[in-house]
């Protein structure tokens, strides 16, 4: 049963489902209108089962060059623990169609063309089209998540509004610095399995330079939902960990190594959760007071 669970939350890219799952729900919070706890429950579970389906078609279609990364040559079908066969992608397809009914019966369709539009970015865009042949595959890729939050924000207010695209702007950025260091940190990984990654194939002046300018345009960018209503308590968040991006970022550029690739990898991850943070905690204060 362990085995079953541990090859489910792999297949399924839990882990990156669920934190697209949460920019569902940053986007409901960050958009001005009616909240409901278990429309926003039930819709942000129709976004895991879409991006764990595609996560899944990606650990399919992915397995051969999986193999040759150390990273990933774990996975269930690069380690041969589930064997190929047409029963994998329609059963992927089967839930991403669930998910898509379900985002669509719950959060109406403007919000289900968004979570149609993230899936069909990350998994036939960047996977089939872009991963092995477009050193910008990540660029494009990166949309994915974007698409997350305008999905929440369509649930809540169809009329788009100016704090959710802001904040889906800055995880368009924040995507090709996080998975660019750590490119740079495993950079024979990619290498092996045929990746053009950026960090792989110019110099480091050139991506270092390109991550700097990514992480100080999104933390520029994530303090200015302050002018639409987001209160000071997300402001301290959104300054904190975009200025830790960014330090991690100016390092990587003054020094470029594995290490410094690897703390600025990790540095996205907390810009990240405690960007999320402080929408969360924010919308909280103003609806306790």
């Amino acid at each position: 049963m362990f085995e079953a669970i541990r090859i489910t939350t792999t297949l399924l890219k839990l882990r990156i489902s669920f934190a697209i799952a949460m920019s569902a729900l940053v986007g409901m919070l960050a958009a001005d209108g009616a909240f409901s706890m278990l429309k926003a429950t039930v819709f942000a579970l129709a976004v895991l089962g879409a991006a764990g389906a595609v996560s899944a078609f990606n650990h399919y279609y992915e397995r051969a060059g999986d193999r040759l990364m150390v990273r990933t040559r774990g996975r269930p079908f690069a380690r041969g623990t589930l064997k190929p066969g047409v029963v994998w992608p329609i059963t992927f397809l089967g839930l991403l169609v669930a998910s898509l009914a379900m985002a669509a019966a719950v959060g109406g369709t403007l919000a289900a063309v968004f979570v149609f539009l993230g899936a069909f970015t990350y998994g036939i865009v960047y996977t089939v089209w872009l991963k092995r042949r477009s050193v910008w595959n990540i660029v494009v890729g990166g949309a994915a998540g974007s698409f997350a939050i305008l999905a929440g924000a369509a649930v809540v207010e169809p009329n788009m509004q100016a704090t959710p695209i802001l904040l889906a702007i800055v995880m368009f950025l924040w995507t090709p610095p996080h998975f660019w260091s750590l490119a740079a940190a495993k950079g024979d990984d990619y290498r092996n399995a045929g990746v053009p990654m950026l960090p792989n194939v110019v110099s480091e002046r050139v991506w270092t330079s390109l991550i700097l300018g990514h992480t100080v345009l999104l933390a520029v960018l994530s303090l200015v939902p302050l002018a639409f209503g987001m209160g000071p308590v997300y402001g301290i968040f959104a300054a904190v960990g975009g200025g830790l991006f960014a330090w991690r970022s100016w390092q990587l550029f003054r020094a470029p190594s594995h290490k410094t690739a690897y703390a600025n990898f990790k540095a996205s991850l907390i810009q990240f959760s405690l960007l999320t943070t402080g929408v969360f905690v924010d919308t909280g204060i103003k609806w306790a007071f």
